[in-house]
């Protein structure tokens, strides 16, 4: 399997222009990206799924044209987005849920002691799963290096883990851990020769802790640069920033938010935020789903107050007062301007909701004009399998295999699908599965009503 990424371009906002404000402000050069995540045993996924950002050979005119949706990586191309679609209870949230536990876990790990006595996920609960390994491994760039760090675990231990690197071009061990190995841990553990004084981490790491998590903690060089890329450079989720960070947000790219909302039609010319007293409320999203709303993350801290063409005098309240879409795009398009001009990456599930499609593909525009950026998103939107927007390795298709595991594959495996085929039309037909099979005859329909 390939990729799958969404790119769009609706009729209202067919003129976006890449030269603008935009890609001139997204400038920034650090030089990090996601290349794969590979995933199996986490909730619905069974065998192992492939989220590969890297791009295919692919010679077509379509995918010659659509020269925005990558970028170029020591002589290699690497996808701005992915898209993943399948029908509903075909693992696509799953999906997500699994990449943002996996990245929580190097985030918190370090914090969980004995008491820890089950880690907070699930496992595929047929086939013997809860008796398996679940893995995560994830390649990546940072500060122009590459970097594979895996990691395998139990539903309540650390079992496996492992960190190499690619500093001149050729892998390089960093170090690995195995648990089965021993009691000891000089048994457990073997390390490369960057780490200093590695085993002093290791006496303070528990089979409840990851490596990397400690290493960092203890102010290894390495390891913070591993940790601050999974910290800083991986959005989980568009509401990514308590309400003191949005403030930020808002203070440092108010002129660009302004105008990315008047290019999506949006008819606020102005936003004011003023904080307000916190009457004692503390929002920890669940570290599974990170299920904030926008108002969780906004009331009782700030005060956000929108401004229209029909009368600049007069304000609204933008949680009690203003449409959920106009709230989401808010929040998302602060968040997005972060990103895409820091060259971060982000998650989201569902990208469409609450917003009208046009103005989804504004946001796809928006990675497109950035430099190094990615977007890894769910969508049910059809309107983007075009094949004159997307690569074939940009979309991906999520499928309920007979088993009742995620099956996760690209438009790219199908290699007799031809580009000047109907992509929406095939997709909607069953031409790649990953569609919810409906019987609703009306003798069925009647059937259900009448009992």
């Amino acid at each position: 399997m390939i990729n799958s990424e969404v790119k769009n371009q609706g009729p209202k906002l067919a003129q976006f222009n890449y030269n603008t404000l935009y890609c001139k402000t997204f400038t920034n050069k650090a030089i990090k990206m996601i290349l794969e995540i590979r995933l199996s045993n986490f909730f619905s996924i069974h065998d192992e799924i492939v989220l590969d950002l890297r791009s295919a050979n692919i010679k077509s005119k379509n995918a010659r044209e659509l020269e925005h949706n990558l970028f170029d990586s020591n002589g290699s191309g690497v996808l701005k987005t992915i898209a993943m679609y399948g029908a509903n209870a075909s693992g696509k949230s799953n999906i997500i849920k699994a990449i943002r536990f996996c990245f929580m876990m190097i985030l918190n790990s370090h914090n969980h002691n004995e008491n820890v006595t089950s880690f907070n996920y699930k496992k595929f609960k047929f086939s013997n799963g809860s008796k398996k390994l679940s893995h995560f491994l994830i390649r990546f760039v940072s500060n122009n290096i590459e970097y594979e760090y895996s990691y395998s675990l139990l539903q309540g231990s650390i079992v496996t883990e492992n960190l190499n690197y690619y500093p001149k071009g050729r892998i390089a061990k960093i170090f690995s851990r195995d648990e089965r190995l021993g009691k000891d841990k000089r048994e457990k553990y073997s390390f490369g020769t960057i780490i200093k004084r590695p085993f002093d981490v290791a006496d303070n790491t528990s089979d409840k802790t990851l490596y990397i998590s400690r290493a960092s903690q203890m102010d290894r060089e390495i390891a913070k640069e591993v940790f601050n890329y999974f910290n800083n450079s991986f959005i989980l989720t568009y509401l990514g920033h308590n309400a003191p960070q949005i403030e930020v947000l808002f203070n440092k790219y108010k002129k660009q938010l302004l105008e990315a909302l008047q290019i999506a039609d949006s008819d606020i010319t102005d936003i004011r935020i003023k904080k307000v007293k916190q009457q004692g409320k503390n929002f920890n999203a669940n570290l599974t789903d990170l299920t904030l709303s926008v108002e969780d993350v906004i009331q009782d801290a700030l005060q956000i107050k929108t401004f229209h063409k029909a009368d600049p005098t007069v304000g609204f309240d933008l949680i009690t007062e203003e449409s959920d879409g106009t709230k989401k795009l808010f929040v998302l398009m602060l968040n997005i301007l972060d990103i895409v001009s820091n060259n971060k990456a982000l998650l989201i599930d569902e990208i469409g909701e609450s917003l009208h499609t046009d103005i989804v593909d504004y946001i796809f525009n928006l990675f497109k004009a950035g430099d190094r950026a990615q977007l890894i998103c769910t969508t049910h939107n059809t309107r983007f399998l075009d094949l004159k927007k997307f690569r074939k390795d940009q979309i991906y298709f999520v499928n309920k295999k007979p088993d009742a595991s995620t099956d996760l594959y690209s438009l790219y495996d199908y290699s007799d699908f031809r580009d000047t085929m109907d992509l929406e039309k095939a997709y909607l037909q069953g031409r790649f599965d990953a569609i919810p099979f409906v019987n609703d005859t009306m003798d069925n329909l009647k059937n259900i009503i009448n009992g």
